[in-house]
């Protein structure tokens, strides 16, 4: 008996001195979203495809933060994407998301690796369909003479890299000041001999306070190699009341290569939380200037989400896609299959139905 009650508390000792150590020590979370829809588009022909990635982005990641005492944490995320319709990673490579380290003070935070602009999180936070491309989302805003300011050309980021995201970046991040924070992340090209003809460059700053949640962004996009010199300014907010949510979000392009492709776009949102329902609605407006000045594309979505707990969701939408003008870039959610669209047929709709689960 004695040998028994011995072995019970050395067990105790040894499972409380693993707490101790997990709740002292660094803090390791394992995250990710699973997230697939059926698809149907109809233009000039018609075409059924399961998709990846409607309310959110699938991934699959890894953070964790280590407090070092008087006020300074170290933190790290490393996000692979996930495509759930066909087992493939996304953005072009395993840690395609985010891969970033940094050390956090009192006063603000400093980050190094591949991680999210200023321009990523304007069109997904302040968007009522965030911008993976489902319905009438801020990626519709995207299509300025064939460059997407989500997504971006720069040489300091391959695949889906700048500016939504930046690799051989340094972010400096500050506090949160009375509601108010700011930020400048640098990304660079790493080319011998011409550091600053291959960057890019991103400022902002937002406000959060009284049901109001508004940002500001500018992400200079510079690319001598591929003849590219870009500035994208940004400007988003949205309003809490109740249970309604309003965002409205504006985006300049000026297209300072020969080329000349400049653009400009705007997007209008509500939405209305009724217990485990969601219904949205937003509008969305590109339009190209310069080279293509008359190309027009307007969009207009609805949506509905039915929330089965707080992690797993369905999820629907609508959404008319018009394209006007010789200069028009048909744009739709993600690239649009060749042949939904011709000169006859350039309007599109697209109707989608999906779930969510997060853990």
């Amino acid at each position: 008996m004695k040998y028994k009650t011995f072995a019970l508390s050395a067990l105790a000792l040894a499972a409380s001195s693993v707490a101790f150590a997990q709740s002292s020590g660094p803090q390791l979370t394992l995250y990710g979203i699973l997230d697939a829809n059926v698809q149907v588009l109809d233009g000039a022909a018609k075409q059924t495809r399961v998709q990846s990635g409607g309310l959110s982005g699938s991934r699959i990641g890894l953070r964790a933060n280590e407090d070092l005492g008087g006020g300074l944490k170290a933190f790290f995320t490393l996000e692979s994407g996930v495509n759930v319709d066909d087992g493939s990673y996304g953005q072009n490579a395993f840690w395609g998301r985010q891969a970033f380290v940094g050390l956090g003070t009192p006063y603000g935070s400093v980050s190094l690796g591949r991680q999210y602009s200023s321009l990523y999180t304007l069109t997904n936070e302040f968007s009522q369909f965030s911008n993976v491309g489902t319905g009438a989302s801020t990626a519709v805003i995207g299509g300025f003479g064939g460059y997407e300011p989500v997504r971006g050309a720069s040489n300091s980021a391959t695949g889906n890299g700048g500016p939504a995201r930046v690799n051989n970046s340094v972010k400096i991040e500050s506090a949160n000041y009375g509601g108010f924070t700011a930020g400048a992340l640098w990304g660079m090209g790493e080319v011998a001999g011409n550091t600053n003809g291959n960057r890019i460059a991103d400022v902002y700053g937002r406000y959060t306070g009284y049901g109001v949640d508004a940002m500001v962004s500018v992400v200079d996009d510079k690319a001598d190699a591929l003849g590219q010199n870009l500035r994208t300014v940004s400007a988003a907010a949205a309003y809490d009341w109740g249970n309604y949510r309003f965002n409205a979000g504006a985006m300049q392009v000026d297209d300072r290569s020969a080329a000349n492709l400049d653009g400009k776009g705007y997007w209008l949102g509500a939405s209305y939380r009724l217990g485990q329902h969601l219904f949205k609605g937003q509008y969305v407006e590109s339009k190209n200037a310069g080279a293509l000045a008359d190309g027009k594309t307007q969009a207009f979505g609805v949506g509905y989400q039915y929330d089965l707990s707080k992690r797993t969701a369905l999820y629907s939408s609508v959404t008319r896609f018009k394209n006007d003008g010789i200069g028009y870039v048909s744009r739709a959610a993600g690239t649009i299959p060749v042949g939904l669209t011709d000169a006859d047929h350039r309007n599109l709709t697209e109707v989608v139905a999906g779930i969510r689960h997060s853990f």
